[in-house]
C-alpha cells in the first residue's frame, strides 16, 4: 500500500493501528528492540506533513543569498530502517536543494539485516543522484564519537551538520543554521530540538528554548534560562555555553583546526563538553538558532548494549575532558562525584589534546566561567561535601 504525505500521523498528530494480538506482539518486540514504536514508524510516510513549529517571526526572516554548502552526517548503530530513512528524507525534502549537497550515513557495525542491502536500495530509490547519499561502514564497533569523525572526514561540503539517526527536520531548517556561519567560520550553530513522541510519533515543541549547562554532581547535561535579550527577540540566535551534543552545524575548517573530537573518547559521553569548551575557549562561539527546528525521538532506555571490555568508559571520558580543559575546576567535578573512582581511572595519553590548547592559545576555564557560563553557579552551584568530623587531634602521654 502506498503511503501518502498525509498518511497517519497526519501533520504529526498521533495516529493509531488496528487493534489485534498480532500487532500488539509485534509492536512490543519492536519497541523493546528500538526504544520507540517502530511498528508505527513503518506506517508513516518518510516525508509526512508536519506542523510548522517555528515562531511567526521566523517565516519572514531573511538570510544571505549566498550561503555555504552543507553535508549531513548521520551515524547509526542498530537503528530502525524507517526512522533512519525518515531522518535523511525529511532533511533533504525541507532544505534548499543547492545548499544540502551530500548525505553520509555512518554504520557503526550494525547487525540488523535491514541496514545492509535494503538500506542501500532505499537510498538509491530516494536519492537517485549519483553519490549524493552513501553509507560508510565501520568494520567493528567504534562508538558514536569515532563514527561521527569517520563521517566528517569524508565530507566535501563547507559545513558539516551532525544529526542523530531518529530525527525529523522541520520547515526550512537549514538556512538559519548556515547564516551565522557565513558571518564567521568559527561559529557553531545548533537547532531547536523538538520532540517526536516515542509512542505516538506526534511532533511537539519541547519548550521556548534554553541555554546548555551541566550539573557538577553528575556531569549530566542541564539547561540555563534564556537571557532577557533573547526573550525580547525570540527568533534571533543566542549564545549557549554547552551544546546538547547530537545536532549541530560546524565548518569543516573549524572542526579540523580544533583537532576534531578527542579520539581518545570511547563510544559516547563527554564529547559535547569537550567540543563546547574548546569552541569557546579557543576563539569561537556557539549559538542556538530558534528558527531551525529539528524533532528528535527521546527514548527511555538504551535498546542495545555497550562493549563490556571498555569498563567505565564514561568516567574515563569525563576525566579526559576535565584534565585538558577545566583546569582547577576539575576538582569540583571530582569531589562531588565518586572522587576515588575519578582518581583511580587512567585517562590515557593527553599530550595531543594539550598541544591543541597550547597551539591555539586557548583561554583558561576561569575565563569560560566568567564570560560564557557566567550564571552557571547561580543555577548549578558547586557545594563541597560536608565534613564528617571537625576539631583537632591531640597526642596523649603514654604515662597517665
Amino acid at each position: 500500500m502506498r503511503r501518502t504525505r498525509d498518511a497517519p500521523p497526519r501533520r504529526g498528530r498521533p495516529p493509531g493501528l488496528p487493534a489485534c494480538v498480532c500487532h500488539a506482539r509485534q509492536k512490543a518486540d519492536l519497541f523493546q528492540a528500538n526504544g520507540f514504536n517502530a511498528l508505527l514508524s513503518d506506517s508513516i510516510a518518510l516525508d509526512r506533513s508536519i506542523p510548522d513549529l517555528r515562531y511567526p517571526e521566523c517565516r519572514s526572516q531573511l538570510h544571505y543569498r549566498r550561503l555555504p554548502t552543507a553535508a549531513l552526517v548521520i551515524p547509526f548503530h542498530e537503528e530502525h530502517l524507517s526512522t533512519l530513512l525518515r531522518t535523511a528524507v525529511s532533511c533533504r525534502a525541507r532544505a534548499p536543494p543547492q545548499l544540502l549537497t551530500e548525505i553520509i550515513l555512518v554504520d557503526d557495525a550494525s547487525q540488523k539485516p535491514a541496514l545492509g542491502g535494503p538500506l542501500e536500495a532505499a537510498l538509491a530509490k530516494h536519492f537517485p543522484q549519483s553519490g549524493f547519499a552513501r553509507v560508510l561502514r565501520a568494520p567493528k564497533r567504534e562508538g558514536l564519537i569515532r563514527a561521527r569523525m569517520r563521517g566528517i572526514a569524508a565530507v566535501t561540503a563547507d559545513v558539516v551538520i551532525v544529526m542523530d539517526s531518529h530525527c525529523e527536520c522541520g520547515v526550512n531548517w537549514l538556512p538559519p543554521l548556515l547564516h551565522p556561519i557565513a558571518e564567521d567560520y568559527r561559529t557553531v550553530v545548533c537547532p531547536f530540538i523538538d520532540v517526536i513522541d516515542q509512542e505516538t510519533f506526534e511532533i511537539r515543541s519541547q519548550d521556548t528554548g534554553a541555554r546548555g549547562s551541566w550539573s557538577w554532581n553528575s556531569f549530566h547535561y542541564k539547561r540555563l534560562p534564556l537571557l532577557s535579550e533573547s526573550l525580547r527577540h525570540r527568533a534571533e540566535p543566542f549564545a549557549s555555553p554547552v551544546m546538547a551534543g547530537g545536532l549541530f552545524a560546524m565548518t569543516r575548517r573549524w572542526f579540523n583546526e580544533l583537532g576534531g573530537y578527542d579520539s581518545g573518547l570511547d563510544i559516547w559521553g563527554g564529547e559535547q563538553y569537550e567540543l563546547s569548551f574548546k569552541i569557546w575557549q579557543c576563539g569561537g562561539r556557539m549559538l542556538d538558532a530558534p528558527c531551525s527546528r529539528v524533532a528528535h525521538i527521546y527514548r527511555n532506555f538504551m535498546p542495545y548494549k555497550n562493549p563490556s571490555n571498555l569498563g567505565d568508559f564514561i568516567t574515563r571520558n569525563f576525566k579526559r575532558v576535565a584534565e585538558v580543559w577545566m583546569d582547577e575546576y576539575k576538582e569540583q567535578l571530582y569531589s562531588t562525584n565518586n572522587e576515588e573512582q575519578y582518581r583511580l581511572v587512567d585517562a590515557g595519553d593527553l599530550t595531543k589534546q594539550r598541544a591543541i590548547r597550547e597551539r591555539l592559545k586557548c583561554h583558561n576555564f576561569e575565563w569560560y566561567m566568567k564570560n560564557v557560563a557566567f550564571d552557571q553557579p547561580k543555577f548549578y552551584p558547586y557545594r563541597k561535601p560536608a565534613k564528617s568530623l571537625t576539631g583537632f587531634l591531640k597526642a596523649e602521654s603514654a604515662n597517665r
